[in-house]
């Protein structure tokens, strides 16, 4: 199997400041990860490694076989999906679903004079469906749910083909109908046998879909731990990650959750 992304000793430094430090990692073409850690941990700037945005101080950062700094990263950026709010930002509002999705082709954002064949308007038709929104087309960006929204920037993602899909905190700012909706959406994508590689980023468990293969927890701009999902997410590893006491959970239908136990430890000290 093929990775898609291997990266070696990778460190950012930004003045002082130490955003990643001795990042080695690799994402083979049929994993789906979680990257997992608390405000500052250096998830987003990680992610742009990933997405071609930033190169690495030190280290080897390898994406989609090309080596960071010695090719054309925009000519590597169209094989690679992003959703995030920097890119929501920049999509018009008054913007259509149908040309949010369909731009993606031309790796704009906006549309304006490029022309679209059949094939791309029928690619858009297709992820519509896939992301439940097939009714959306006509309306305007702006006059979206936050959870619409984020179901078509998932499409507009997706409408290259991408050979890696990065996901960053797609469930930020949604309420829990919304944010169920999503994890579902996402869950089928990460078990469909044709999806990309990807990695999905959060601060919480509980937006962890089915069909996440492996994690990555980071803390401080250091690994904690890394490998497959049920190895890596523990009560031990996540306390240490988020230097809280915390018990994981998982259920018959693979989602996770946890909670703080200091106050149950306290109760048992006192009795």
């Amino acid at each position: 199997m093929a990775s898609v992304v291997e990266l070696s000793g990778v460190g950012v430094q930004r003045g002082n400041k130490q955003l990643l430090d001795d990042i080695s990692w690799q994402v083979e073409e049929d994993e789906r990860w979680v990257l997992i850690g608390p405000n500052g941990a250096g998830k987003t700037t990680l992610l742009q490694i990933l997405a071609t945005q930033m190169h690495p101080t030190r280290g080897m950062a390898e994406i989609l076989g090309e080596v960071l700094g010695t090719i054309d990263v925009f000519e590597l950026r169209p094989r690679i999906g992003v959703t995030s709010a920097a890119v929501a930002d920049r999509i018009p509002r008054s913007e259509t679903v149908r040309d949010v999705i369909v731009s993606a082709s031309y790796a704009v954002v906006g549309r304006w004079r490029e022309h679209y064949d059949e094939m791309d308007l029928g690619r858009a038709e297709e992820l519509m469906t896939q992301m439940r929104i097939e009714d959306l087309g006509e309306r305007t960006f702006g006059t979206l749910s936050e959870g619409e929204r984020k179901r078509v920037q998932i499409a507009r993602s997706l409408m290259t083909d991408p050979e890696l899909l990065l996901l960053d905190e797609p469930a930020a700012g949604l309420d829990l109908a919304g944010r169920e909706e999503l994890v579902r959406t996402l869950g089928e994508l990460a078990l469909d046998a044709y999806a990309p590689a990807s990695v999905l980023v959060t601060h919480h468990v509980e937006e962890i879909p089915q069909g996440i293969t492996n994690a990555l927890l980071l803390k401080e701009g250091r690994i904690i731990a890394q490998g497959a999902i049920d190895d890596v997410i523990t009560d031990a590893s996540m306390s240490e990650t988020f230097e809280v006491p915390l018990h994981l959970e998982r259920s018959r239908d693979g989602r996770w959750s946890a909670r703080a136990v200091w106050q149950r430890r306290a109760l048992d000290a006192d009795n």
